[in-house]
Order: C-alpha cells, then sequence, then structure tokens
C-alpha cells in the first residue's frame, strides 16, 4: 500500500511538471507571436521538445508564418512592379501629349475661325484633363517609390490656401463654381511647404470636377493642429462611401473619365508623411474633407 501511494505521488508530479511545462511553452509561443507582431520582426517560434503536441503547434504555426511572409514577399514585389509601371506609363505620355500641346498653340496662333476656335477650345479643354490625369499618375507613382524627404517649415496655412484658390479662380468660374471662405483666421503650420500646396491644390481640384455646387473652405486650429477643410455638396450623396475615398482610383462616379481617383490618395499620402491625417465626412449632401497638420516641430524631431 505504501509503495501504491508513492508511485501514484510519482505519477502526480510527473504528471503537474508536464502540465506545468506545457502551460511555459504554451506562453513562450504566445510571448514570441506578440513580440513578432508588435516589432515586425521575421523571427520564427521556437519551443523545448519536452512536450511533443506543443513542439508540433509550434511548426504548424511557424509554416503559416513562412506562407506569410511569402505572400508578403510577393505583395511588395507586386507594389514595386506596379509603380514602376505608373511611372514608365505617365512618362512615356508625357512626350506625346507635349507635341500634342505644341501643335494647338501653332494652330491658335493661325488666326482660326470662330468655328475653328470652338473646336480648339474643346480640344484644348480635354487636352489639359488628360495632362491632369498623367499628372497624377505620374505624382502618385513618385511619391509611393521614393521615401522623399520631408522639410519642414513655419508659414501661414491661411496665406498658402488663399494663394490656391485665386490660381483656381478661372477654373471655378468655369464650372460656375462660387468659392466663400467661412473660418479664415491666420493660421500658422509646421509642415514642407510645396508638399502642402499640392494637397491644397489636390483639394480645389477635386471640387473643381466633383462639386454640385458652391464650396465653402474653412481654415482653423486646436489641439496643437492646423486644420484645412474643404465642404462641396455632391449630387448624390447614396452612392458616396466616405471609408473609400481616399482609396487609390477609387471615385464615387460611375464614369471615370474625369478622375483617375488618385487626388485624394495623394492628400492622405502627404498629410500622413507630414505627420498629419485626412478624413472625410457626409453630412447630407454635403462632402467635407478636412486635412490636419501639425503647428510644433517637436513631432518631425520624434522620429
Amino acid at each position: 500500500m505504501k509503495y501504491a501511494i508513492v508511485l501514484l505521488s510519482i505519477i502526480i508530479c510527473v504528471l503537474l511538471f508536464a502540465l506545468i511545462n506545457m502551460k511555459l511553452q504554451l506562453r513562450s509561443l504566445s510571448d514570441q507571436l506578440k513580440k513578432r507582431l508588435d516589432d515586425g520582426s521575421r523571427n520564427y517560434l521556437h519551443v523545448s521538445l519536452l512536450d511533443h503536441s506543443v513542439s508540433r503547434l509550434a511548426s504548424d504555426m511557424n509554416k503559416c508564418l513562412v506562407q506569410d511572409d511569402q505572400a508578403r514577399q510577393t505583395l511588395q514585389r507586386e507594389e514595386k512592379q506596379f509603380r514602376e509601371t505608373i511611372a514608365n506609363i505617365s512618362h512615356d505620355l508625357r512626350t506625346p501629349l507635349t507635341s500634342i500641346k505644341g501643335y494647338l498653340q501653332l494652330l491658335e496662333n493661325e488666326n482660326p475661325s470662330r468655328q475653328q476656335q470652338k473646336r480648339l477650345t474643346v480640344i484644348r479643354k480635354h487636352t489639359g484633363e488628360l495632362g491632369d490625369l498623367i499628372e497624377h499618375f505620374f505624382e502618385y507613382s513618385y511619391l509611393l517609390s521614393s521615401d522623399s524627404e520631408i522639410n519642414p517649415e513655419r508659414f501661414c496655412l491661411t496665406d498658402e490656401t488663399a494663394e490656391c484658390i485665386a490660381a483656381a479662380v478661372l477654373q471655378f468660374e468655369e464650372k460656375g463654381i462660387d468659392v466663400h471662405t467661412g473660418q479664415f483666421g491666420r493660421v500658422l503650420v509646421t509642415a514642407d511647404r510645396e508638399k502642402t500646396v499640392r494637397i491644397i491644390q489636390n483639394l480645389l481640384r477635386n471640387c473643381i470636377h466633383h462639386s454640385a455646387g458652391d464650396i465653402t473652405v474653412n481654415v482653423t486650429e486646436s489641439d496643437g493642429l492646423a486644420r484645412l477643410a474643404v465642404s462641396n455638396p455632391v449630387s448624390d450623396p447614396a452612392a458616396m462611401q466616405t471609408g473609400r475615398l481616399f482609396e487609390r482610383f477609387y471615385t464615387a462616379e460611375k464614369s471615370r473619365h474625369k478622375s483617375t481617383g488618385l487626388g485624394l490618395s495623394i492628400v492622405r499620402l502627404l498629410s500622413e508623411q507630414m505627420h498629419g491625417s485626412a478624413r472625410a465626412e457626409l453630412n447630407g449632401n454635403i462632402l467635407t474633407i478636412t486635412v490636419s497638420l501639425p503647428q510644433d516641430f517637436s513631432v518631425y524631431s520624434q522620429n
């Protein structure tokens, strides 16, 4: 009887040891997986060989991680090829477009008749739209394929916005759109001036192409952020998916002949490069795109 109790005690101790060891190994697997997810490392999971079941689990998890790494590498290669293709297409299209514009200018200088002038006006309009599309493709591929340097400086966001609006007045007038300034106080921002101007231009261009009426521009500041908000009515709010507006190539219009859907993608990309953000809100039939950018240099020194 005494030997049986001793033997039972030994068995219980062995089982407890195995259970504790299995728990520790599972916790180790969990910690390793969490570390891999948190720091983006490519280390694979490892455990001691004391428990065959846990070792097999770790092996199966590693197989899944290997497949995940291979899929990620494939995606990165395809993304790189895509960017290079877009850049090459944009570059190839620029040359014939420049030639078309040159011959168009020659024709305009040859005293065309009134009927010819109307036709040349239509050609000039569509040539300009094609140029905008090509520039969007080129700009987007450039921004994605290069770690473009950010040159932050402190300047007045309100002044830059007013200058961009003034430069686009003729385009707004052609569309019959008035630009109203709401809150438009002097707001300073710390950002890359050139990239900020691109953001403003793309927001205004988006309104020129898609607004169903007059637009309102607000420049405000709060919580250490400068905010530029551009609001415009949309003709079909039911078709508007604000969560997708910043996706590349997305457009709420079924017909894509006037837009690549890249303008707002560029806005978000540039905003995030400068430690800011871009968001879209739809209130009734009024769409508002808000870009927030830092006012302090400290955010740039944190990286």
